[in-house]
């Protein structure tokens, strides 16, 4: 697998030494580079680069103008790169796979990378998965009906969509919250309440959206306003009026409503 990048930065002497560094990964191809913002949006548009470095401060657009500039299309994962601290917070708003600082560190450009070959493989895992289906589609449309939907290679595959880690800001900090370990998600508005064994973190986001990011054979809706890590669940307790509440691993209880009550039908064999 070769991941074609684009390295943006208005120093030129950054860029070299980023591309002397990147010389070590046979499996990148840079293709491209850019010394501005205005650039690197047209050649992201007319080369769609697997990766971008982006540099966040420079002459006009910044780098997170960039990012916003190639929104309309399928976007790059993006890498910045850059000598202020202070952006590391909106670097991981914008989802960025990772910061790194100038100079940069070799070990941690490894781990980068790493993770980018993780994104990659399971984005086009993904992708390959939809095409085969609409070629079945098209030609065998009785063997698409045949299609089992929870097959493994089609779970493995399906799982690949959905998010491993969720960056979230609270108070100020950036938490990196493993989405095996949320227990349950409670929603306030247009805030979402994560609640882990040991922790609760406040992300804004509505519910409607956040579900998109979960895997939904894990996390289920049990009530108008709150979400269940179906791995979390240690007991079923009955209540009244057809309601029950789960028993989660850390003890905390969630009611499940009536309208949701299929999803502790699950646990009763």
């Amino acid at each position: 697998m070769t991941i074609r990048t684009i390295l943006v930065d208005d120093e030129k002497l950054a860029i070299q030494g980023l591309q002397l560094r990147l010389e070590k990964f046979p499996d990148v191809e840079i293709i491209d580079t850019c010394s501005n913002g205005r650039e690197a949006i047209r050649k992201i548009k007319t080369e769609k680069p697997d990766l971008v470095f982006l540099d966040i401060q420079m002459p006009g657009f910044d780098g997170f103008s960039v990012v916003k500039g190639v929104m309309e299309i399928e976007p790059p994962l993006f890498v910045f790169v850059t000598a202020y601290q202070e952006h590391a917070v909106r670097a991981f708003e914008a989802n960025a796979v990772n910061y790194l600082m100038k100079p940069v560190d070799e070990d941690k450009l490894a781990d980068t990378l790493e993770r980018v070959r993780t994104r990659l493989a399971e984005k086009r895992g993904v992708e390959e998965a939809e095409k085969l289906k609409t070629v079945l589609a098209e030609v065998a449309p009785d063997a698409m009906d045949q299609m089992p939907e929870d097959d493994a290679d089609g779970a493995a595959l399906g799982a690949g969509r959905y998010e491993k880690l969720i960056n979230i800001k609270d108070r100020g900090q950036i938490f990196r919250v493993d989405v095996d370990s949320i227990e349950h998600i409670e929603a306030a508005g247009d805030y979402m309440c994560i609640r882990t064994a040991d922790n609760s973190l406040i992300l804004r986001e509505t519910m409607k959206d956040l579900e998109r990011r979960l895997d939904p054979r894990v996390f289920q809706r049990v009530h108008r306003s709150t979400i269940v890590n179906l791995n979390q669940v240690r007991q079923v307790k009955p209540h009244t009026n057809g309601e029950c509440f789960l028993v989660l691993e850390s003890g905390a209880q969630v009611k499940v409503s009536r309208s949701y009550r299929d999803v502790v039908a699950r646990f009763v064999h």
